[in-house]
């Protein structure tokens, strides 16, 4: 099963009201089971880099189902996964990127944000992932 696109643009709509109500402007990537890129939306003055950046880490949290920011951890130096973002065309292994679980816990697809602080990403991703979940 993969993420619809009414539960794609559920999962945005929630990301950008928490953008708004901290403060930040964001680029939003929701991707399906198949790491296809299903919603996007980017906030108005939110960095140009950062669309691509979004999109890079919807699909690596799809790709290896879990958060970006834990593929960092294991991807440092000395780690299991050192050098990993270097594969796939280019992955994102810092946070911003989570999994999307359906009610049963399978994984339908993810979400990716970027556009301020990798703490402030990771707020907004989690919003957009508490939506659906709810």
């Amino acid at each position: 099963m993969s993420i619809t696109l009414e539960q794609a643009e559920q999962a945005v709509k929630a990301a950008k009201a928490k953008a708004t109500e901290i403060g930040t402007l964001m680029n939003i990537a929701v991707v399906d089971a198949g790491a296809n890129l299903k919603a996007f939306v980017h906030m108005d003055g939110a960095w140009l880099g950062s669309i691509d950046i979004s999109q890079r880490k919807a699909r690596t949290a799809r790709y290896f189902d879990m958060p970006t920011g834990e593929i960092g951890k294991l991807s440092q130096p000395g780690g299991s996964l050192y050098n990993i973002e270097h594969s796939n065309g280019g992955l994102i292994t810092f946070p911003g990127g989570i999994p999307i679980k359906d009610q049963s816990g399978e994984i339908i697809g993810a979400i990716g944000v970027s556009g301020s602080t990798v703490e402030n990403d990771h707020t907004v991703a989690q919003a957009g992932v508490d939506a659906i979940s709810e």
